[in-house]
């Protein structure tokens, strides 16, 4: 039986590069009103990798979003590096779930255009054309840089759809269930991209995802959503496996063992999703 987890809102090294404080987020149509989120704080470290994971309906591609600057807190702020977030910028890129390529470009120009957009007056023409390469090939997608979006697999889209959030050098990697959509072979190979690009640039990494394990094997910490309306922040767990990961060994592994039931305890025990009448 696994020993109940304390929230933990605070990263351990005290040093908190994003923060959220007492954010709270409410929609308003004509003359109702919903609140999503009520009082989130949290803060993450440089370098971590955060999943966010909790029923759907909790508001977590809402609280992606408002990091993204894509929408504006309630009340509360959003914080990178002390300077609040309201806008969208190109230190926060995101991977959707769908890949979002324009589909009349070629792989190498749909990066390319993230690359002209950040870089355009501070790097020449050739280390452009070099940057974007540079990043296809850390999602080894060099090989079909001439290809249409037609052309290629959703996993290779996917892939492309990282280059270019990465050709954009973020200092905050969002990610919303950037493998949700995929066979569950494409999805395996993918996190083991993102695990290797995050060993290599170390950049903060939030991602949204629906599947317990993936959350596991690849973060720092786990933030668990109530159920909404409403949601808040109802537990923070570590996840102090040591990196490089491997899956294979991770699945007799004690810690992971009890990390994935401390997950699957909140979700299913303590916050069960309960169908609208």
């Amino acid at each position: 039986m696994s020993k109940p987890i304390a929230p933990q809102t605070s990263h351990p090294s005290g040093k908190p590069f994003l923060r959220l404080e007492a954010v709270c987020k409410t929609f308003r149509r004509g003359g109702s009103e919903t609140e999503v989120l009520r009082d989130i704080s949290l803060d993450i470290a440089e370098r971590e990798f955060v999943s966010i994971i909790g029923h759907s309906g909790c508001g977590k591609s809402t609280m992606l979003n408002l990091v993204a600057g894509l929408t504006q807190v309630t009340t509360g702020a959003v914080l990178l590096e002390n300077r609040e977030v309201n806008e969208p910028g190109p230190e926060r890129a995101v991977v959707f779930q769908n890949h979002s390529l324009l589909p009349w470009l070629t792989v190498y120009d749909n990066v390319r255009i993230a690359v002209d957009k950040v870089f355009g007056r501070t790097k020449s023409r050739a280390e452009r054309d070099a940057w974007t390469l540079h990043n296809l090939d850390l999602v080894q997608m060099t090989h079909a840089k001439d290809k249409r979006p037609s052309e290629i697999s959703g996993g290779m889209k996917q892939r492309v759809g990282i280059a270019r959030a990465l050709a954009m050098e973020p200092k905050v990697l969002l990610m919303d269930e950037p493998f949700g959509a995929l066979d569950a072979l494409t999805r395996a190979h993918l996190q083991e991209t993102v695990m290797q690009i995050h060993a290599r640039l170390g950049n903060t990494v939030i991602m949204i995802t629906h599947d317990v394990d993936e959350a596991v094997l690849l973060s720092d910490r786990i933030v668990m959503m109530t159920n909404g309306p409403s949601a808040r922040v109802g537990e923070v767990l570590d996840v102090p496996l040591t990196r490089p990961r491997n899956r294979l060994e991770l699945v007799a592994d004690a810690e992971y063992i009890r990390a994935r039931e401390a997950v699957l305890k909140f979700l299913y025990e303590r916050h069960r999703y309960v169908e609208a009448a």
